[in-house]
């Protein structure tokens, strides 16, 4: 059951995907399944970690699989990770892309409708 871990809305165009909790082995699969059938048609996706606690590798290897695959479609896509917090720590130190981070919601859209 992924849903206490991953939520879905609209903003605009762009189909938002929430995350909270810990992201990590036990979860990262099945969360991942369910991101992709919510977002397979997606004109951009906004994924928000800001209410994420935890990120281990899986979590990191999910949201890289997520942004090429994204990527390849050519699908716009932003994370929101805050200004601080778990999520933006972990991808930092993973020299995760920091051109697809942005601190809020409404920073990550108008990054998309640029």
């Amino acid at each position: 059951m992924t849903d206490q871990w991953v939520t879905f809305a609209k903003a605009g165009a762009a189909d938002v995907v929430r995350l909270a909790g810990e992201i990590d082995l036990a979860n990262a699969p099945a969360i991942g399944r369910e991101i992709v059938r919510h977002t397979g048609r997606a004109g951009a996706v906004l994924i928000d970690l800001t209410a994420v606690s935890f990120l281990d590798s899986a979590g990191v290897r999910l949201l890289d699989s997520l942004v090429g695959d994204l990527d390849r479609n050519g699908t716009p896509i932003r994370l929101v990770v805050g200004e601080s917090g778990p999520a933006r720590m972990t991808l930092q130190l993973c020299a995760f892309r920091d051109d697809l981070m942005a601190t809020s919601l409404t920073q990550a859209a108008e990054e998309m409708n640029r």
